[in-house]
């Protein structure tokens, strides 16, 4: 799993110009599936996102995590993540997992990110053609590899 987290002031997903999920200050996690993903990936990449220290503390300093700030989460399915651009420049997106596939291991890392966040996380629409309105803060960006465990 290939995931982008961002700090956001507000986020907010909508589809068809309709508006599915929206949060103030928290955090913003594109989430890409791939092949060979399964259910460890999806606890371990949910305790790290949950746990990363990227909200300033009462000194400025990046010192306090999502839990600890008590931010909130939205969770968008991002298939793109999983594109190659080694050869040519159309990405490719094999590595990236099949809707029978994704689904389920997307839905299962949002019902466990809530658990780790002990709060409901926002979500997009999975395959839907979905537009994300974000304000970064900071930037503070952050892209997390399950397959490099650093």
């Amino acid at each position: 799993m290939k995931a982008v987290i961002q700090r956001v002031s507000r986020a907010s997903v909508s589809v068809e110009g309709e508006t599915i999920s929206e949060i103030g200050n928290g955090l913003l996690v594109l989430l890409g599936v791939g092949y060979g993903d399964d259910e460890n990936d999806i606890a371990w990449l949910s305790r790290k996102i949950a746990n990363l220290r990227i909200f300033n503390d009462e000194d400025g300093v990046m010192n306090k995590s999502l839990v600890e700030q008590g931010g909130d989460a939205i969770v968008v399915s991002q298939f793109t993540l999983q594109a190659s651009t080694k050869k040519g420049n159309r990405p490719s997106y094999i590595k990236a997992a099949k809707p029978d596939i994704a689904i389920p291991l997307y839905e299962k890392f949002v019902q466990r990110f809530q658990i780790d966040i002990a709060k409901d996380v926002g979500t997009g629409i999975f395959g839907a053609d979905m537009k994300v309105d974000l304000l970064n803060d900071g930037p503070v960006t952050i892209i997390i590899d399950t397959k490099s465990r650093e």
